[in-house]
């Protein structure tokens, strides 16, 4: 694994001593022994991250990301005023944005993704299709808009699929269900998250079958990153996989990059899987489109 390649995580908060309130949309739907939690799947994860709430939590991050060779990160930003959001403007070089979309909310969630563009620069959409309320499969045609209007945006749409880890139902994040939207919109660059488990061989055949599908490793350790995308990547899948992390929602940057070095990746692939690819599918050095603006 390099060390001085100038790394891009597609997945990173701002922590900020209020991590809980991030998970507050999901609380209608949890069981009572999912609630007494700090964050809903925190039953899966050790040594879960804190910042003292003393200090300045945007140059705290820019300290984390220096000592682990972080060049940028993409956070999540909206219209409120939050970390994320003065990281994104203050730090324009090192942080770019994605928002949250809700296919439930129709044309308004369509016409809130363009201003998020136009006004923040945002450079992909996100989905979590099991924390919706009513929840939205991944091929449902409340999604379509939205997946249209990232094609023309030229913004990749990053979407949980896998198993979700706070107790909710998972049958809207199956993974088989990405084969239909990559039919109807082979335009669309996809972008899975979460790990895609139990799914992890069939993520695989259809990264190789669709060329616009892509795997990103958030929320899972270095560890327990599957094998069967680990062997994807050194094979025929060095351009489809790349590094998010999950700071501060579930691990520290220790940790990850504690783990990173063992994953068995092939000397070839390592610069891809930590820079080039996520360079090319975010479109990160390219100066067409709006610049982020102070709201």
């Amino acid at each position: 694994m390099p060390t001085d390649i100038g790394i891009i995580d597609l997945m990173l908060g701002i922590p900020n001593g209020h991590e809980e309130d991030w998970y507050a949309f999901l609380r209608p739907q949890l069981r009572e022994e999912s609630k007494d939690y700090e964050f809903p799947a925190q039953y899966m994860f050790k040594e879960v991250p804190h910042l003292p709430a003393d200090v300045d939590h945007v140059a705290e991050t820019l300290r984390l990301m220096d000592a682990f060779g972080i060049e940028r990160a993409m956070v999540g930003v909206g219209f409120e005023r939050t970390d994320e959001l003065r990281a994104l403007e203050q730090h324009p070089d090192r942080f770019f944005g994605s928002m949250n979309v809700d296919p439930n909310r129709g044309m308004d969630g369509v016409r809130d993704l363009v201003k998020a563009y136009e006004t923040l620069g945002i450079k992909a959409a996100m989905a979590f299709p099991a924390g919706y309320l009513p929840q939205v499969p991944i091929n449902d045609k409340r999604f379509f808009p939205l997946y249209a209007k990232c094609i023309e945006l030229d913004i990749p749409m990053c979407v949980t699929t896998g198993i979700c880890g706070p107790r909710v139902p998972s049958a809207c994040q199956d993974t088989m269900l990405i084969d239909e939207v990559c039919w109807f919109f082979p335009e669309l660059k996809f972008v899975m998250r979460h790990g895609a488990e139990p799914w992890a061989d069939l993520a695989a055949k259809l990264l190789l079958k669709w060329p616009n599908l892509y795997y990103s490793t958030s929320a899972f350790a270095p560890r327990f990153y599957p094998s069967a995308i680990v062997d994807f990547a050194n094979t025929r899948g060095a351009d489809k996989v790349m590094y998010a992390g999950y700071f501060p929602m579930g691990l520290t940057l220790e940790r990850i990059f504690r783990e990173l070095p063992d994953v068995p990746f092939k000397a070839e692939v390592w610069p891809k899987f930590l820079r080039e690819n996520a360079l090319r599918v975010f479109r990160l050095d390219d100066e067409v489109g709006p610049a982020p603006a102070p709201l």
